[in-house]
């Protein structure tokens, strides 16, 4: 149902500012209608004064309120502007006894009782102080609608700026998630082709890890955040890969602690963890490689060891440390302040040593897709 029947269409089309000015001086005149019939005693000319200085007050007001958004666009009020309001609002109060005084002489309506002083003066400082509220409630109204605008206007800037931050984000943490090693495909690859004469079998089995572990990666696009145990199925699909290459060289372990399924954990977050560890893990003899996922407390923790020691800085190969500052930048998108990582060297045996590599992840991984 429309408002106000067929006058709603018309009614709606109207700018707020003379929706006002339509109710506001509509009471204002009823209030005067009561005033001046008690003044006038007679009905006909208080009704036609009341309509005639209803157009006024409004056409003047309307007017007025141009003046003002043209001569003062700030939104303070100085002394001078003040000055020029109150002046403005006296002329037109003077521009509406003139045209009321010339239109009861016209019809011959007079006021009872009343001298020229009083029908100038009362009439003057009657209208000159309600346009003057009328002014000083248009600055406060207009100024309190440009503090929304820049308000508004500031928090659609913000918001802009933060979703192209969130894209930039997304965009970075994406080719981090795809920077797969390209010497580990051509590896895994050749290693497929060279089983397949004399073992199909474990071409096949390789070639089923290889197709799981890129799938999880890929899936990473659409999805940044997934279940600890799809994290660690894959990273297990890549181990045996790397298990496949190396032969008896490399023994791995993977242990998932049943109370830390369900946790979310953000996309291939390991994989540079075990990567880092196959690559510069001692294979002299043979390299132990263990993997364990568990809770401690309310927190994740994930520990990978392998046998050996950290290489010291200048003996570090080209391109070493490049998947641990990814992972570095992928923990602070995904766990702002709420992440601990560190890696380090334990003796294990007499004679031997262990490189562990430690993550603390406090509560849900933040998605940054």
């Amino acid at each position: 149902m429309r408002p106000f029947g067929p006058l709603g269409k018309p009614w709606c089309r109207l700018t707020p500012f003379t929706r006002a000015q339509i109710i506001g001086w509509g009471l204002f005149t009823l209030v005067d209608l009561v005033n001046r019939q008690l003044t006038y005693q007679d009905l006909t000319a208080a009704l036609a004064m009341s309509a005639l200085i209803y157009l006024l007050l409004a056409g003047l007001s309307t007017g007025l309120g141009r003046l003002y958004d043209c001569a003062f666009p700030g939104t303070v009020l100085g002394p001078w502007s003040v000055a020029v309001m109150a002046l403005l609002a006296s002329g037109a109060s003077a521009v509406i006894v003139l045209v009321t005084v010339l239109v009861r002489q016209a019809f011959g309506w007079s006021i009872p009782d009343w001298g020229t002083l009083e029908e100038i003066a009362l009439p003057f400082t009657h209208y000159a102080v309600a346009l003057t509220g009328w002014s000083l409630l248009f600055f406060w109204i207009r100024a309190d609608r440009q503090r929304q605008t820049a308000h508004a206007a500031a928090l659609a800037a913000e918001a802009e700026a933060l979703a192209a931050k969130a894209e930039a984000l997304g965009a970075e943490i994406q080719q981090l998630r795809l920077q797969i090693n390209p010497h580990f495909l051509f590896n895994a690859l050749n290693g497929i082709a060279e089983e397949v004469p004399e073992h199909p079998a474990a071409a096949r089995a390789m070639l089923r890890d290889l197709t799981d572990y890129l799938r999880h990666v890929l899936t990473g696009i659409r999805t940044p955040v997934v279940p600890v145990e799809a994290e660690v199925a894959a990273l297990a699909a890549y181990l045996r890969i790397q298990q496949a290459r190396f032969g008896e060289r490399l023994r791995i372990s993977v242990e998932l602690d049943p109370g830390a399924t369900g946790r979310r954990i953000a996309n291939s977050l390991l994989q540079p963890l075990a990567e880092n560890a196959v690559e510069h893990g001692d294979r002299s003899d043979v390299l132990e490689l263990a993997v364990a996922v568990r809770l401690e407390g309310d927190k994740l923790r994930i520990d990978i060891t392998n046998s050996g020691r950290l290489e010291p800085a200048h003996r570090l190969r080209a391109g070493h440390g490049l998947g641990l500052a990814n992972l570095r930048r992928r923990l602070d998108v995904h766990y702002p302040g709420r992440h601990s990582f560190s890696l380090r060297e334990i003796e294990s045996v007499p004679g031997g040593a262990q490189v562990m590599a430690t993550l603390l992840l406090e509560g849900e991984a933040c998605s940054a897709s």
